[in-house]
């Protein structure tokens, strides 16, 4: 059993961290379920959101621990080190999503968290404190692994978003306008899916941070989510999601592709399957790049020329740039934390 370590102003700072990270990462989903809601016309902004809340609380309640497991690979630093790495890590992560969202850009926190908790470890322990990691069998681990999915879940997204629009054409091409109003009942059904995916496993990410902050100071023996941080993240997130700004709504919504209601069930249908699968194997994805990749996978396969194009390439070079900004950020900020404690490097 871990040594019971007393509790200290770093360890209670990097827990808020980690509970304002699991906000960040509502506000940064707010678009995932909700836009497709309102680009369909099927309910207003508010019910939109009040709707969010409770799908992405619910997904939370019931997630499993498979990615917060994975979360815990990240980095490989002493016990009494773990505090001052996820404070940086967090912190840097954050700041960079409060101004990527002020300025309308749908980033994801996921990705800027894994560039964080690097950049922090390898001040930390040097580059071996980072834990590289890669895939076992299906299950990605580390950096490299949890990267690697971060990587080759949107492209999945965009392919079964893209193909299910294709297996639909025949629908779309004998239906009346009459005969398509049902589908808004559908997209809510897929919208659902999406938020229930996307609050269980976003919100394992900071569960597995909170969970390894209590091991590393002795709180807990062993790495097993409590129910009180299993609902204290579930409720935090959807808070995020429901108060998420509408300028990053609007992006997702409208600005990458508009389609019609077929279009935006293809979408939200192939993302909640592939947010499913990654959440099956513990795979720690954006399910907002997944998302949005889903719907301009759509728009490419109807009319390609109708996508907005240089929006989607401002969004992938924001997403690009996030880790290593982090990294850099976490590095500088756990260096200050450092040398401000200890007055040592």
């Amino acid at each position: 059993m871990p040594q019971r370590r007393p509790v200290s102003l770093l360890g209670i700072a990097a827990f808020a961290v980690v509970v304002g990270f699991a906000f960040m990462l509502g506000v940064s989903d707010a678009p995932n379920a909700s836009a497709s809601l309102i680009a369909a016309r099927a309910t207003s902004y508010r019910g939109a959101m009040r709707f969010a809340f409770i799908l992405h609380a619910v997904g939370g309640m019931l997630s499993g621990q498979a990615v917060a497991l994975t979360m815990i690979t990240l980095v490989h630093v002493p016990p009494s080190e773990v505090a001052g790495t996820y404070l940086a890590g967090g912190v840097a992560t954050v700041g960079f999503t409060v101004l990527a969202t002020r300025r309308g850009i749908p980033v994801s926190a996921s990705i800027g968290l894994v560039g964080g908790l690097a950049g922090a470890a390898a001040v930390v322990g040097g580059w071996g404190a980072v834990g590289w990691g890669g895939i076992h069998g299906w299950r990605p681990y580390g950096v490299a692994g949890t990267l690697a999915a971060v990587v080759i879940s949107p492209m999945l997204g965009g392919i079964v978003a893209g193909a299910l629009r294709r297996g639909l054409k025949p629908v779309a091409q004998r239906a009346t306008r009459r005969s398509l109003r049902p589908l808004r009942g559908l997209i809510w059904v897929t919208a659902g899916l999406v938020a229930l995916a996307d609050g269980s496993n976003d919100g394992q990410k900071a569960m597995g941070l909170g969970t390894g902050l209590l091991v590393a100071g002795g709180a807990l023996p062993h790495f097993a989510v409590p129910l009180w941080m299993t609902a204290l993240v579930a409720v935090t997130l959807a808070a995020g999601t429901a108060v998420g700004g509408r300028q990053i709504v609007r992006t997702v919504s409208a600005r990458f592709y508009s389609g019609s209601p077929l279009d935006e069930l293809a979408a939200q249908a192939g993302s909640a399957l592939v947010i499913l699968g990654a959440s099956h194997v513990g795979a720690p994805v954006s399910t907002s790049t997944i998302v949005a990749s889903g719907m301009v996978g759509v728009g490419a396969a109807r009319r390609r020329h109708h996508v907005r194009w240089p929006t989607v390439s401002r969004v992938v070079t924001a997403w690009i740039v996030t880790v290593p900004a982090c990294a850099l950020v976490g590095a500088g900020l756990v260096a200050i934390t450092r040398v401000a404690i200890s007055g040592r490097p």
